[in-house]
């Protein structure tokens, strides 16, 4: 692994983000198509100063929420924004070899992959094959969402219990743990709002272990 310290420390990054998204629901993004010669340039290298972790969900394209260009944001997208060994080892390159100081799960509100996982948990109902192991994914991140609360709110809940899980996963990857204790990097949860396109960055909590889930690969 590079133990080169990143080019853009992750406060810095996370700004970026922050202000490409107010950008974004002003409806007044800077970011316009790229010209031939940005193209060319792009063919020799790469060099993104964050790295995306979210949903595959066609109405959350993270360039364009963030309002980023080409080549600013390496984005790993996997329906539910669940974590796995493809998904820690995609995010272990941008970490080894990209140097992204900053890496965030963006989770969105009517996340069918955490409505089906909500089915799953409260009404037995079962998804066949590849579809129930995805499920089966989420469901550790869902065991304290209140069984008595409403439908709606238990969705609200499990989309945000859904990201913290999957922040609890990376940052608790050997690879990750030397540069989140000396600050190189940050791992930070977040929830993009469909009718509004605003992405709400939750509070970061301490990293935790979680139980069962972790591969010795990846981030």
């Amino acid at each position: 692994m590079d133990s080169g310290i990143p080019d853009i420390n992750p406060d810095e990054a996370l700004r970026r983000l922050i202000e490409g998204n107010a950008r974004f629901v002003r409806g007044e993004p800077l970011q316009l198509p790229p010209s031939p010669s940005q193209l060319a340039d792009l063919t020799q290298t790469q060099s993104p100063f964050a790295t995306i972790l979210g949903c595959s969900d066609s109405r959350v394209p993270p360039e364009m929420v963030f309002d980023q260009g080409l080549g600013d944001l390496f984005i790993v997208r996997v329906a539910g924004n669940v974590v796995s060994a493809e998904i820690l080892g995609s995010l272990g390159y941008a970490l080894a070899h990209l140097r992204t100081s900053l890496f965030v799960v963006l989770g969105h509100e009517g996340c069918g992959a955490v409505h089906a996982a909500l089915k799953m948990k409260f009404h037995r109902h079962a998804e066949p094959g590849t579809v129930g192991e995805l499920l089966e994914s989420i469901l550790p991140g869902l065991e304290e969402i209140n069984p008595s609360a409403s439908a709606e709110v238990q969705w609200q809940q499990a989309v945000e219990a859904n990201v913290r899980w999957s922040v609890r996963q990376l940052a608790a990857a050997p690879g990750a743990r030397a540069f989140l204790s000396e600050g190189r990097i940050r791992i930070v949860g977040a929830v993009y709002e469909l009718a509004t396109g605003r992405v709400r960055f939750l509070r970061e909590e301490e990293p935790s272990s979680p139980p069962n889930r972790q591969s010795a690969a990846g981030v």
